[in-house]
Formats: structure tokens, C-alpha cells, sequence
């Protein structure tokens, strides 16, 4: 009762330092992913502010644009009036610039007029101006010189402004009415774009196209390509013209993309950083969890060799006591059982101790193999023959299907015959107490190479002891029952033994279906 007690108590410890590994990995396991999604959620936000701004700045430097077709077209229409009119262009245009909105100059500073200009107007709406210049007494006053002086300044100047004002009213109009094709200069239009957006900060290769109001297709650039039209950029030509009169610009960037995301190359460092640490965490904890699982794969192991050592040791000790026993007569037939026990257990125990000693050598890397040629077919028929007793004794059956026409191979032959003994050893131990045991062992050639298959109907396994099964100290796990004894190193043993032989092995096993071993050896050429 004690003893499973203290059994039942053990396995609580072990379960509680597994639980509390769990709840550490899946604490930091999820700050991790809390830190990679808020990551995630800036650099989505950076990746929205840069369009934003992109798209505003954009929209800006488009409506400047048209505001500067429209004042390009005014300007170009006045010189051709002035033209005809015998007016100075740029006196005119730079007077008509001064008197649109936005352009502020001071009367001092307003052009004054050098030639005649005259425009079908009302008589009745021309402002009164003096025919003649103002001659001043020399002996009048100053203060009567400076009024008519100004009256003279303002009258000029709301004459010249009326006269302004009909000009660009006649040129609007007159724009008015030409087709749309021949009111926009493409040329001009492209560099007053080119120049808005630089001077916005945006250098990026785009290409642009017009559309009339019907959207038909007017003019694009010469190197247009639909290579990111998807997201395109619209602005109204001509917008304070009637409906039917005005246009469309519309403009695209090719690596509008990659100039946006851009601004998420800062963070990648960040995240790189972040997936490593993450990595290394994971790596770590797999670390722990696997040298978690060696400790407890050690503890059975050394628990294991407790038992396996205490039954044979206690029978050389009553042995031993038996024949120390003056008070009992010992008998031929007693003496031949009592030194027969004695040698049996003590080969036993050396046999167990071989195969620590063996593992021991193989993780040191001090083995050495007596390598020779041999028959495999006969090597393994002498193994069956010998185990035969075995089997029997287990009330099963054993096979042997040697077709390998070919068995020459390069082997230690003792560690070999440890390699089939080991693995037919293991269907004994692993057999079904409700069928009997059918071990078969069977050889063939495949290529150049020698196939063996230990194979029988034992119990078993599971996938996920079939991973672990060739691992030292590794035992399936079989509850509180203890009736089947090792180390937990035979199979870990078979495996480095074949890998040394320059062969591989693989196990395929069902739950209470069997298992199957397969070598996989090369012949002598």
C-alpha cells in the first residue's frame, strides 16, 4: 500500500511539472502572438496614413492643375485679343493676373495701358474721363492739384478695370464655344502636373489620360500603360463651365503599391527580431520538454534495472544461504539445482549489465566491430533454430522464409546475431496473452541490397510510441503492469548496431495487430 502510495504521488509531481510547463509556453507562446499582432495593427495603420496622405497630397496637386489649365487658357485667349486689338499681351495678361482672385496688388502697382483699346461696349457704362490733361496754375494750391490728381488716378482706374472685366467675359465666352480638344494644351497639361506633384513631394513615374464628358478617350501620355489603372486618380477639367463642356483627367501610378507599403520596411526588422525570438523561445521550450522526457525516460530506466536486478540477485542470495545452511542436507540433485540457479541468474545479470555497457560504448563512440563476410540466410537460421525453444515454451509458432538468393554480406557477425535475437526477443516480451504468438522472420533481395523482416502479432503499438520506440530508454507505456522486463535499450541498441552496418530499419506496427521490423542491408558487390 505504500509503495503505491508513494507510486501515485510520484505520478501527481510529474503531472503537476508538466502542467506548469504548459501554462508557461502558452503564456509566452501568446504574448508573442500578442506582440506579432500588435505589430501587425501599426504597421496596418502606417500603411493607411501613408495612403491618405498620398491620396490628399494627389487630389491637390490635380485641382492645382486644373486651376492652372483654366488660368493658362484665360492668359492665352487674352493674347490673342490683345493681339488683334493692337494691346500690349503682357501688359494685358499681367493685368488681368493682378485681378483674379487670390493675386492682391495695390492700385500703385496696377499696369497702366500705352495703346488704345476698344471692345463693343455701352456708352452709357464708360466711365467719364477727361479729354484733356489737367493743367495746373502755378499759383494754385496744392491741396486743389492733389484732388484733381486723384480723381483723375480713379477715374483711370475703374475705366481700365471695366474694360478688364469685359475682355475676360468676352474670353471665357468666346472659350466657351471651341471644342474641348482644342481648349487643353497636353503638353502644357503634362508638365503642370509633372510640377505639382514634385512640388508636393511625390516623384513617382504616373501616366494620365483626358476623357471629354461623354467619356470618350481624348488623349493619353505617350508611355501610358494599364499597369496599376486599377486605382486611378480623377479631377474635373473646366469645372466652372457648363456640364457639356467640361472634361476628365485621369491619372494612375504604376508603383503607387510599393511607394505605400515602403513605409513597412521600418518594421521589418522589428518583426524579424520578434520571429526569431519567438523561434528560439519555441526551440527552448522543445529543448526542456525533450530533456524533461530523457530525465523521466532515465528515472524508468533506472528503475527498471532495479527490478530486473533485484529477482536475480535474490535467488543467488537464497541459493547462496541454501548451501551456507549447515542445518539442510544437500542432496547431488540439490547441489546440481542450487549451482544451476546460481549460474543461470549470475549470466543473466552479466547479459544485463553487457547491454548498459554496450549503450555506453556506443554514446562514447568506442564500439569496434570485427567486420567479415557472411551469409545472412545462415546467420539467421542458426537464430531460429536456437530460439525455437523460446517460442515454444510461449506456446507460439516460428517461421522462416529465407528466399534471399543473395545473403553475402559485410557485418560483425556477433552483433548482427544480437541485431535478429534482439528483435525476435521483443515479439516474445510484446506477445497477446489471448492468441498465440506467430513470429515469422523472413529474407529477400532488393537490388542490391538484403531485406529482413521480424514480424508478429503481438500488440503492438501506437503511432506515437512508434515514433519514439528506437530512442534509449524509451518504453511503451503499459499502465501499472510490470510483467514485461528491460531497459529500454534493446531497440535503441538494433538501431545504432544497423546504422553502423551501413543499413537502415523501420518499424510498422498497428495496435493489437502486431508489429513489423524491416533491415534494409547492402550485399557485397
Amino acid at each position: 500500500m505504500h509503495r503505491r502510495n508513494r507510486q501515485k504521488s510520484f505520478l501527481q509531481r510529474k503531472r503537476m511539472k508538466r502542467t506548469t510547463i504548459t501554462i508557461i509556453g502558452l503564456v509566452i507562446g501568446a504574448s508573442f502572438f500578442g506582440l506579432l499582432f500588435l505589430q501587425g495593427r501599426i504597421i496596418r495603420s502606417m500603411v493607411r496614413m501613408r495612403k491618405e496622405q498620398f491620396d490628399e497630397t494627389v487630389l491637390r496637386a490635380l485641382d492645382q492643375t486644373s486651376r492652372d489649365m483654366e488660368r493658362n487658357e484665360t492668359f492665352r485667349y487674352l493674347e490673342e485679343v490683345a493681339r488683334h486689338s493692337g494691346y500690349r499681351a503682357d501688359s494685358l495678361a499681367a493685368s488681368v493676373g493682378s485681378l483674379l482672385p487670390g493675386s492682391p496688388v495695390s492700385v500703385a502697382d496696377r499696369p497702366s495701358f500705352n495703346a488704345p483699346f476698344s471692345l463693343p461696349q455701352n456708352d452709357a457704362a464708360k466711365p467719364h474721363v477727361p479729354k484733356s490733361s489737367l493743367t495746373l496754375k502755378s499759383n494754385a494750391s496744392i491741396d486743389v492739384a492733389n484732388q484733381h490728381f486723384h480723381d483723375f488716378v480713379k477715374n483711370a482706374y475703374l475705366y481700365q478695370k471695366g474694360v478688364l472685366d469685359e475682355v475676360i467675359y468676352t474670353v471665357l465666352y468666346n472659350a466657351s464655344d471651341k471644342d474641348f480638344r482644342e481648349r487643353v494644351d497636353f503638353r502644357l497639361l503634362d508638365s503642370n502636373l509633372r510640377n505639382e506633384l514634385e512640388s508636393a513631394g511625390i516623384s513617382l513615374p504616373y501616366h494620365f489620360s483626358v476623357y471629354d464628358v461623354e467619356g470618350h478617350e481624348v488623349y493619353r501620355c505617350a508611355d501610358y500603360s494599364d499597369e496599376g489603372a486599377d486605382y486611378c486618380y480623377t479631377q474635373t477639367l473646366f469645372r466652372n463651365d457648363p456640364s457639356q463642356k467640361m472634361g476628365q483627367l485621369r491619372v494612375h501610378f504604376p508603383t503607387m503599391d510599393t511607394y505605400i507599403l515602403g513605409v513597412a520596411n521600418k518594421m521589418i526588422p522589428v518583426l524579424v527580431f520578434t520571429v526569431l525570438l519567438f523561434l528560439t523561445f519555441s526551440f527552448t521550450v522543445w529543448l526542456i520538454v525533450r530533456q524533461k522526457r530523457e530525465t523521466e525516460m532515465k528515472n524508468d530506466f533506472i528503475n527498471n534495472m532495479t527490478h530486473e536486478f533485484k529477482t536475480p540477485i535474490s535467488s543467488i542470495s537464497l541459493a547462496a544461504q541454501m548451501l551456507g545452511d549447515k542445518s539442510i542436507k544437500k542432496s547431488d540433485a540439490m547441489l546440481d539445482n542450487l549451482s544451476g540457479v546460481i549460474v543461470s541468474e549470475t549470466r543473466r545479470l552479466r547479459y544485463q549489465v553487457e547491454k548498459v555497457l554496450q549503450m555506453s560504448l556506443y554514446e562514447r563512440g568506442n564500439i569496434r566491430f570485427n567486420e567479415k563476410e557472411i551469409d545472412a540466410n545462415v546467420v539467421i537460421d542458426d537464430v531460429v533454430r536456437t530460439f525455437q525453444l523460446k517460442v515454444k515454451q510461449s506456446g507460439g509458432t516460428l517461421t522462416a522464409a529465407l528466399d534471399a538468393e543473395d545473403g553475402a554480406i559485410y557485418v560483425d557477425e556477433m552483433h548482427f546475431t544480437n541485431v535478429i535475437f534482439n528483435l525476435m526477443d521483443n515479439a516474445v516480451k510484446y506477445r497477446r496473452n489471448d492468441v498465440p504468438l506467430e513470429l515469422r522472420v523472413a529474407t529477400r533481395n532488393q537490388g542490391d541490397r538484403l531485406v529482413i523482416t521480424v514480424e508478429d502479432n503481438g500488440i503492438g503499438m501506437r503511432s506515437e510510441d512508434l515514433k519514439h520506440i528506437f530512442e534509449r530508454f524509451y518504453r511503451v507505456h503499459t499502465g501499472n503492469k510490470h510483467d514485461v522486463k528491460g531497459f529500454g535499450l534493446g531497440l535503441a541498441y538494433v538501431r545504432s548496431t544497423v546504422e553502423l552496418m551501413h543499413g537502415t530499419i523501420k518499424a510498422e506496427s498497428q495496435l493489437r495487430q502486431g508489429t513489423r521490423f524491416i533491415i534494409t542491408l547492402p550485399l557485397i558487390d
